[in-house]
């Protein structure tokens, strides 16, 4: 089958929005942030950090590279971001205006397991798993960019996420945001990398096909490996982000608030060193916050007041002038069911509300760390919903339909109205929803997750991403196959 480039869907300009936090309120929790960088401190293990927080004025102890940062350098750092930009992909038509005003679907991150599509079994995940979700998330309309969704556990941990990196590139056309790239090695190679399928280095800081998201390390702590990535990334010109995952109770306060503040360090001060390195360069906050469950002590991935925080991390971003890429998704259910159901729709519908510009979670199960081709294509429905109802009611004199109304008079039908063949398809159809006769239900004995499986594995038989030029290909393999050979 030929290639084919399916048009992206997202939220764009909605009627609906959701105030989770008054602007006293963000007030406060900025105030407070401030607060905690500048006399507790947080931990950049980096000497290259340390050295440019030095240089800025900050507080630096050497010994236990903790930085005190006093408020205005990280309102001036920040200030310097710019706030709109666009994330490149392969294909033009695909690129993703960060501008406020979009919400886009992506992959999730880092997964461990899947759930195999022709046996069902459980399983770790490979190489290929990530070449045959990236076809598959290639396809699918809902989803504008790419997390490399597994592990490639088959590869060396030195440079897995490269192999994961160039098996999503030659996979797909969309924009790809890594979340596996955390040494200063693979991050060279990935930006040399991008910078092959840009075209050269000026290109790709012009049209930017890679965007470099890391984790900090709550409480008030970075990675040092992260750091370097980040660092390496943004001289590049590459959109960098970092994520918190301060969950209340364990990793944070008890309080939703104070986790807040606590996350909300942790980024801005890692954003801050970005802007103090590279002024101007493209940063975003990221955050997947969560509270622990106090019967296990687990990260939850799914609960009321993780819906909450991506609301009020949207809220945050926002005040920063930046984009915001959240877990949504990513339910804490084992299959895809009910639990998977209701904590990826009301996830998804608060963070679409507040207009986050970044969803991440589409197919995977127990906190990110299951793959699920059903749950995927089950994600992309649900979110289509939620698209659906942020289009809000138009009341137009078209929409209110009087005159339609007026010449089918009481008793009649709508059915063979011009009206209704030029208005029928505004309405929504659902693909997995089941909507058939009780008896045939019954009858029948399938449902969504039958359905979504088929679906999954005829893309995965017929659909043909468009291909990288085969000289292209073995450029990037050499730089795979360099970085291995330096490093292993």
């Amino acid at each position: 089958m030929r290639a084919v480039t399916r048009k992206l869907e997202s939220i764009t300009d909605p009627r609906l929005r959701l105030q989770v936090l008054s602007d006293r309120d963000v007030e406060r929790i900025h105030t407070a942030t401030l607060d905690l960088i500048a006399s507790t401190g947080v931990r950049f293990p980096l000497p290259r950090a340390l050295d440019i927080w030095e240089a800025h004025g900050a507080s630096v102890d050497r010994e236990t590279m903790i930085v005190k940062a006093p408020g205005h350098v990280i309102e001036e750092a920040l200030a310097l971001a710019p706030p709109t930009y666009t994330l490149a992909a392969r294909d033009r038509s695909q690129d993703l205006p960060l501008d406020g005003n979009h919400v886009y679907v992506g992959t999730d991150g880092c997964g461990t397991h899947v759930i195999d599509i022709e046996t069902g079994e459980l399983r770790r995940s490979r190489l290929q798993d990530v070449v045959d979700i990236a076809r598959v998330a290639d396809y699918v309309p809902e989803v504008a960019f790419h997390w490399v969704p597994v592990s490639a556990q088959d590869y060396p941990p030195e440079t897995r996420g490269l192999h994961e990196l160039l098996a999503v590139w030659r996979n797909s056309t969309k924009h790809v945001q890594t979340e596996s790239i955390y040494t200063g090695h693979e991050a060279r190679a990935a930006v040399g990398m991008a910078a092959l399928i840009a075209g050269d280095e000026a290109r790709l800081r012009q049209r930017p096909n890679l965007s470099i998201m890391e984790c900090t390390l709550s409480p008030l702590g970075q990675d040092g490996g992260s750091l370097e990535a980040a660092l390496i990334g943004a001289e590049a010109g590459l959109p960098v982000g970092f994520m918190t995952m301060a969950s209340c109770a364990s990793t944070g306060p008890a309080t939703v608030a104070g986790t807040l503040v606590v996350g909300n360090a942790e980024v801005i001060s890692a954003l801050a060193l970005m802007e103090l390195a590279y002024p101007g360069t493209p940063i975003f906050y990221a955050a997947a916050q969560t509270a622990m469950d106090l019967r296990s002590g687990a990260y939850t991935g799914g609960g009321p007041e993780d819906f909450l925080f991506g609301a009020a991390t949207n809220a945050l971003a926002d005040f920063y002038e930046v984009p915001l890429s959240m877990g949504s998704f990513a339910t804490g259910a084992k299959e895809p069911d009910w639990q998977a159901g209701i904590e990826n729709s009301l996830s998804t519908f608060m963070a679409s509300a507040v207009m986050s510009d970044m969803l991440l979670g589409v197919g995977l199960l127990d906190g990110s760390r299951i793959w699920s081709y059903e749950q995927m294509l089950m994600d992309c429905e649900i979110f289509s919903i939620v698209e659906k109802m942020m289009e809000g009611i138009e009341v137009t004199e078209e929409t209110l339909a009087l005159d339609v109304t007026h010449a089918v008079g009481p008793g009649g039908h709508f059915l063979t109205q011009a009206h209704t063949r030029e208005h029928m398809h505004d309405l929504w159809v659902h693909t997995l929803m089941d909507r058939r006769p009780y008896g045939e239900w019954q009858e029948k004995g399938d449902g969504a997750r039958d359905w979504a499986r088929i679906e999954a594995r005829r893309i995965l038989r017929t659909h043909e991403p468009t291909p990288l030029d085969p000289q292209l290909v073995e450029a990037l393999e050499s730089v795979v196959t360099d970085t291995e050979s330096a490093v292993l």
